[in-house]
């Protein structure tokens, strides 16, 4: 074989080569039920798969005494109470100072907070901001205007904000090179409105980058900013089982609890 061939070839199969990590870096890379560590240009992420109506994802936030629980070794005795073990958490959305969300709570199909429409200062309302809801089978981010006017009736929904992806279009007011790189955490869910995708970073990232891994990797048409710097995560496949900060509303995966 001439030193070109040699060349050629080995260039060939770089490339093919670089082709197949492209692929296994895309969500099927990810497990069907569960969490997995990814790196999307340059930046780790734990992501999280599940499926609405398979699994049993829910929002927490007070205990029987009507005290926020405030994190998820109170959630797990919580759960133990009622026959449930948690398969997975993470803090679900901007709350108050008292640890009561910020905005629309809905838990089993009681509205505990209403909707916030109103504008202000800080994260929640670089607006448009948005609700993660769970109905049946079905789930969904929505703009909070439009979730008001399509009238969702959920079982579970939690408000926060800004929106990271709207339709397909990275929020309006990020910057692809904002200095502001943060740990944070959101939520997407697929358009059939079937797969939701619960992200943390695990590098410090801006918006527009953060924006990007659900527009670009996971493919998610809206997503939905929880939190920043406190974001937190129960994620025993990939060794991390939070409790460093108390929070306000928990997003939780439960199933029944194993027979002793």
């Amino acid at each position: 074989m001439t030193t070109v061939k040699r060349h050629l070839t080995a260039l060939l199969t770089l490339a093919l080569l670089s082709g197949a990590v492209a692929a296994a870096e895309g969500t099927d890379a990810l497990p069907e039920r569960g969490c997995a560590r990814l790196k999307h240009e340059g930046h780790a992420y734990i992501v999280c798969r599940f499926r609405a109506g398979r699994d049993d994802i829910r929002l927490f936030w007070q205990g029987e005494d009507g005290r926020p629980l405030l994190g998820f070794a109170a959630l797990k005795r919580h759960l133990k109470a009622r026959g449930l073990k948690l398969v997975f958490g993470m803090n679900g959305g901007m709350y108050t100072p008292a640890y009561a969300p910020a905005g629309l709570y809905v838990e089993n199909g009681r509205e505990l907070k209403a909707i916030n429409l109103r504008k202000g200062r800080g994260n929640f309302h670089l607006l448009p901001n948005g609700v993660f809801w769970i109905r049946g089978d079905e789930a969904g981010v929505t703009e909070s205007r439009a979730f008001v006017r399509r009238k969702i009736r959920p079982d579970f929904a939690t408000q926060s904000g800004p929106m990271l992806v709207i339709e397909g279009k990275i929020h309006p007011r990020f910057l692809p090179r904002s200095p502001s790189r943060k740990v944070r955490n959101g939520v997407g869910v697929s358009r059939d409105g079937r797969t939701v995708f619960f992200v943390l970073s695990v590098d410090a990232v801006n918006f527009h980058t953060f924006a990007r891994l659900f527009r670009d990797r996971l493919q998610t048409p809206n997503a939905l900013f929880l939190d920043g710097s406190i974001s937190q995560i129960y994620a025993p496949e990939v060794h991390r089982y939070g409790g460093f900060m108390p929070m306000g509303p928990i997003i939780a995966v439960v199933e029944p609890a194993s027979e002793q």
